[in-house]
């Protein structure tokens, strides 16, 4: 074995918006990647839509720079925990990795399972106290907590030995101690190159790389990326792709690329310790092993945790379906295909086949998660519709005790509004375990059942006209809490089909609040809005006002109408009650009944409601 000196692979890993896409942004610019780096943007790496739109990281990025003739290979993460299957798939890529810390926040949840699994692989871990010219900001006690953190998820003394660094991400400032900061990252650099080793190799042993991220090019097909951890790859090279299953599938390399800077550049061989991409197999997959013929034996495969939250796809069986997808998108078989394609390279995802052939269970690790999947599809053009998200239980393999997800959740509240914050949690099973409260700030950690923070979010930001901050963690699985009451108010729905009018919508807006405005088409059991009361009520939103042939009236005309809610999809999917579905088209996001028809609908409530009745 020997050491490559001349590259070094990490990962920037971080609680969300610690500021970890804004940091290679500057490490970007400084490189001199782009010849005028004022004219570059921000948050250069998240360039997809949804990313852009959201201010999250969603999809793990390679990136490649060069400082004194050293390559780095920078691979930016997500910093949601729905996304953690991308942090932990990464992280098998690289040897050390930046830890953020937002100088204010310290340590948050998504810190503690990032750091845990850079700690399992053994990763050399620089911590980056960023954002040190934030008011409030607490830089030195922040460092102390992180500390504090290392030793909890016990790391050994030469992982807790670690170096830190003092930055501003935004402005590209960084050094060593507080007062050393400079205008520049060139600390940062140098620490990165004198801290984080290189890759250990061995050139003289066979090919063997595993895929860790799969991207698509319209030209060359499917590309596989990953670090090659031994040998030397050639462009045109005969290979082998082993999956986990134990099939071997014999291929060629066509393409082979590097990273460097924003692009892949292609390559005619590679050396062991570099983070490459490939090309020109008919197929690949997270996990497979691609390898020179004569290894036997593949790579150990890529583990991640799994989901605890499920929601059913099924094929739209709305009056309006075929309205607005693509056609021939929306059939059982296309959507199934869609589904499982997903898996092949979201490693967090599960799709199982469900009770008819037109449903398919999706299982992922929160809801944030499914609805960047139903977002995704949305706008590739699929219709189709979504069940209300549920936890997946367990039992316990001794006792046979019912055991449910729980998560670990952290509240930034102003003082004054502690009160409802306890409220909220308390009614949805939550255990508070600390509290403290600085700068008129309290903050605190609660363990709540997965099932009460479905739909609690946007009732959160509701009571606390949207000044709270909310962070979650999968926690572990523990015995079953009792029962969460549900959405305290019930639903407007549709009594007949037709379109809109302001006269009906006047009569319905005092019943509640409404979800459209004049001039929309209704189908029968479409849900137009909120009650203010726990039932649903069928309310007629398409009447007409009566005139003669005398008199024309303009009262419709003179009719105010309050503003309609305008819910966005994650709205969407927390508003759903059990017997509710989700439309998902490429223009619109309906809410209906599973049941269409009032007349049935009441029959299938009182058949259920005389069930209750008797078990009781």
């Amino acid at each position: 074995m020997t050491i490559r000196d001349d590259i070094r692979n990490i990962a920037i890993i971080a609680h969300v918006d610690h500021g970890k896409t804004t940091l290679v942004d500057g490490m970007l610019k400084q490189s001199n990647v782009f010849r005028d780096a004022s004219r570059a943007g921000e948050r250069i790496l998240d360039s997809n839509d949804l990313e852009r739109e959201r201010g999250i990281t969603i999809l793990a990025k390679n990136t490649a720079v060069t400082w004194n003739g050293v390559k780095i290979n920078i691979v930016d993460t997500p910093g949601h925990t729905d996304f953690g299957g991308e942090v932990e798939r990464v992280l098998n890529m690289v040897d050390g990795a930046l830890l953020l810390i937002d100088a204010v926040e310290g340590p948050m949840p998504q810190t503690r399972f990032v750091l845990r699994k850079a700690l399992e692989l053994g990763l050399r871990i620089i911590v980056v106290i960023n954002k040190i010219d934030r008011r409030y900001a607490r830089s030195e006690q922040v460092l102390n907590e992180t500390f504090d953190l290392f030793i909890e998820l016990g790391a050994n003394d030469e992982q807790a030995d670690f170096p830190v660094i003092y930055a501003e991400g935004l402005a590209g400032h960084s050094g060593l101690t507080l007062d050393s900061v400079e205008d520049n990252l060139i600390s940062l650099f140098e620490l990165i190159i004198d801290e984080i080793p290189g890759p250990e190799v061995d050139e003289g042993e066979p090919a063997r790389m595993l895929i860790t991220t799969l991207d698509y090019d319209n030209y060359k097909g499917q590309i596989g990326v990953g670090r090659l951890r031994s040998g030397i790859v050639r462009r045109g090279m005969d290979v082998v792709r082993m999956t986990p299953d134990g099939e071997r599938i014999d291929g060629r390399i066509e393409y082979l690329f590097t990273y460097h800077n924003l692009e892949r550049q292609e390559i005619e061989e590679a050396h062991a310790g570099d983070i490459i991409a490939i090309g020109g197999l008919e197929e690949l997959g997270i996990s497979d092993t691609i390898a020179d013929p004569e290894v036997d034996q593949p790579l150990p495969a890529i583990v991640v945790e799994q989901p605890t939250v499920r929601m059913t796809f099924g094929v739209n069986t709305s009056p309006f379906a075929g309205r607005e997808g693509k056609t021939g998108w929306g059939t059982s078989r296309r959507l199934r295909q869609r589904l499982f394609e997903e898996t092949r390279h979201n490693v967090a995802l599960r799709v199982t086949d469900g009770e008819s052939a037109e449903r398919f269970v999706v299982s992922g690790r929160g809801e944030l998660h499914l609805a960047i999947l139903i977002e995704t599809m949305r706008r590739e053009g699929y219709e189709f519709e979504v069940s209300r998200p549920e936890v997946i239980f367990t039992r316990d393999p001794e006792s046979g005790e019912l055991l449910e997800p729980v998560e670990e959740v952290e509240i930034e509240i102003a003082d004054e509004m502690v009160g409802v914050a306890v409220e909220l949690l308390g009614a949805r099973r939550g255990q508070m375990f600390d509290m403290h409260s600085e700068n008129g700030t309290t903050h605190m950690k609660y363990l709540v059942p997965t099932r009460g923070l479905l739909g609690f979010r946007a009732s959160f930001l509701i009571a606390t006209s949207g000044l709270g901050q909310m962070y979650s963690i999968f926690y572990g699985y523990e015995p079953f809490m009792g029962a969460i009451q549900g959405r305290r108010f019930g639903s407007l729905v549709a009594w007949e089909p037709g379109v809109s009018t302001s006269y009906a919508l006047n009569n319905a807006q005092e019943r509640g609040s409404l979800f459209i405005g004049p001039g929309v088409d209704i189908y029968e059991g479409m849900v137009v809005g909120e009650n203010v009361r726990p039932d649903d009520i069928a309310v007629n939103v398409c009447k007409l006002k009566h005139v003669t042939n005398h008199r024309r009236s303009f009262a419709e005309d003179a009719i105010r109408l309050t503003p309609p809610r305008d819910l966005s999809l994650d709205q969407c999917i927390e508003f759903l009650a059990e017997d509710e579905l989700l439309e998902v088209t490429p223009e619109s996001l309906r809410i209906r009944k599973r049941i269409l028809p009032n007349d049935l609908r009441m029959k299938d409530q009182k058949r259920r409601e005389k069930l209750v009745a008797e078990q009781g």
